[in-house]
């Protein structure tokens, strides 16, 4: 029996909830395969962990969860707690610390999703955005000088090292490469003249590798527009922690919306442990109402279950999310039905025993 272990932190708002889901899920799966099994070790880290501690992590939490296999996470984020100290205290922590530098997350229009788009269909949505996840403009370096005075200045720091971006750009034409897609890089060399240019000399350097690679060069404002007006045009995106954190939300957008979301930070090494989660955030306006969509956590649990190499069961997972959205009965207020949060998972669980 192959055993996995599992970090859960289930987080704020309706990040226990869908987690909940998303557990119910993994443990059907697995008692489906019989050849997996998992083990779940829950952490009470978060917002209200904050409020009453201070910190949003036990000081030893690092340490702690580098014993895992990987980490599900719910949602972080909750009034209260300010935004930079909920991400920077937690969430990037963990992504830094385990160098989860490759983020994943796939913009894939469903058969049953509402797409806004008029020319939008299964065929010209389905790409896959790899982010680079540990550095670039979130990588925390600045200064603020003469804080509350009258020459008041605030530097922020983008940070690309050759090794960071090669092995980011690397890994999104290996994925090209093995699916036969091609590759789409998105940065802003034109108004950023140090990280952008380095960003595109490096995409240049490493597609002579991969001759077989068909390639695309935008700058970001006109992926935008394109992802509009010609979402067919991108299949593997690779592009830097700002630009994919602001892009994927627009992904999002023309899949469904964000209770369809969902992200994987991989350390593709697995030096680490690396970490699933859905992106749509806490929610806190319906949290404890049981009617928040699960299906990206749900979406993030196939992701996991491709990392650990059961690609058929990921599949599966994903199907049974299309055949719900087809089916369009038993789906949440956000898309539309009036099911609770609990129902959604329950129908998952039944779809997966008729197909598996």
């Amino acid at each position: 029996m192959n055993v996995k272990k599992i970090a859960v932190i289930a987080g704020d708002g309706i990040g226990p909830e869908v987690v909940r889901e998303g557990i119910k899920v993994m443990d059907e799966v697995a008692a489906l395969d019989g050849t997996i099994q998992f083990d779940y070790t829950y952490f009470p880290w978060g917002c209200e962990y904050y409020l009453d501690h201070g910190k949003m992590m036990a000081d030893d939490g690092i340490e702690t969860l580098e014993k895992f296999d990987a980490i599900y996470l719910g949602a972080v984020g909750y009034p209260g707690v300010p935004d930079h100290i909920s991400l920077w205290d937690l969430l990037l922590v963990i992504r830094k610390r385990f160098d989860q530098y490759i983020n994943l997350r796939p913009i894939q229009l469903l058969d049953g999703a509402t797409c806004p788009l008029t020319n939008g269909n299964k065929e010209n949505i389905d790409m896959l955005f790899v982010r680079e996840n540990s550095e670039g403009e979130y990588a925390g370096a600045g200064e603020w000088l003469y804080k509350g005075k009258e020459e008041e200045v605030v530097l922020q720091t983008g940070v690309f090292s050759r090794k960071g971006t090669e092995r980011v750009i690397r890994h999104a034409f290996d994925i090209a490469k093995r699916e036969n897609k091609t590759v789409t890089s998105i940065s802003k060399a034109n108004a950023l003249n140090y990280s952008m240019v380095f960003w595109d000399d490096i995409f240049e350097e490493v597609s002579k590798d991969y001759p077989e690679v068909t390639t695309y060069s935008y700058l970001v404002d006109a992926a935008a527009m394109y992802m509009i007006t010609d979402p067919g045009r991108f299949e593997v995106v690779v592009t830097s922690n700002l630009f994919g954190d602001i892009l994927t939300d627009i992904g999002a957008a023309l899949a469904g919306g964000m209770g369809l979301a969902a992200g994987a930070n991989i350390n593709p090494e697995r030096k680490y442990p690396s970490m699933f989660e859905p992106v749509h955030g806490s929610a806190p306006d319906i949290a404890g109402k049981g009617i928040a969509n699960p299906l990206a956590a749900i979406w993030s649990v196939s992701q996991m279950f491709d990392f650990f190499g059961y690609e058929t069961r990921g599949k599966e997972i994903l199907d049974a999310i299309e055949k719900i959205m087809v089916e369009g009965n038993i789906v949440t207020p956000d898309l539309g039905g009036t099911s609770t949060t609990s129902e959604v998972g329950d129908r998952i669980v039944e779809l997966l025993n008729e197909t598996m």
